[in-house]
């Protein structure tokens, strides 16, 4: 049976924690900032970890 491939671009998108959680910057930041709340500029600059859920399913994908 063949290795699991690595997923190259959820690779690119999250950082593995010395703990294990999966680190990831939230959506939304990308461009049109003028128009946003700077409540929204500031919550949505700042990275956050993602739900024990998809953290799993972004370990497999990963190959950890």
């Amino acid at each position: 049976m063949p290795k699991q491939k690595t997923h190259k671009g959820l690779k690119k998108r999250v950082k593995v924690t010395a703990s294990g959680k999966v680190k990831h910057k939230k959506s939304g930041a990308g461009h049109l900032m003028s128009r946003k709340s700077s409540k929204l500029r500031k919550r949505v600059t700042s990275s956050t970890t993602m739900d024990r859920a998809s953290g799993v399913k972004a370990l497999i994908k990963l190959g950890k």
